[in-house]
């Protein structure tokens, strides 16, 4: 008798890779984000969706506040064509993220979630940013 593990079999390799390809083109993660940044190699906009006054409370160093409700396409031009966009949020709580990716994806941007948020920020531990401190 198989465990509950092994009960359904696991998918061939190719299929794995396949699938884990794909869905590294929809997300990030915090870490990656940060050693970007830190390397100054940050060739994406890092797009905080939460609240302006949540954003002022405290956010990631370099992010840009902008709730997916402005997201619109005169707004978006600000950037070039080609920008790729990092959205995250308050944490996998929320899913913010996942309407500000819709948002950028319906008008023709590149986008990818930051998973974790802001929680797997503070996890990672990671520093936060505020608008007081940066005054």
């Amino acid at each position: 008798m198989p465990s509950f593990v092994s009960e359904t079999p696991a998918a061939a390799p190719e299929a794995t890779a396949a699938f884990y390809a794909r869905k590294l083109a929809f997300e990030t993660d915090c870490w990656d984000v940060n050693a970007s940044l830190a390397a100054g190699k940050a060739d994406f906009v890092l797009l905080d969706v939460r609240s302006p006054a949540m954003f002022a409370a405290s956010h990631i160093p370099g992010a840009i506040n902008l709730p997916h409700g402005k997201m619109t396409a005169h707004r978006m031009a600000e950037w070039p064509e080609d920008t790729l966009f990092v959205v995250y949020c308050a944490g996998p709580h929320c899913n913010g993220t996942d309407k500000a990716a819709l948002r950028l994806a319906r008008l023709g941007k590149q986008v990818k979630v930051m998973i974790g948020g802001m929680t797997g920020w503070a996890d990672e531990g990671f520093s936060f940013q505020s608008e007081a401190a940066a005054a």
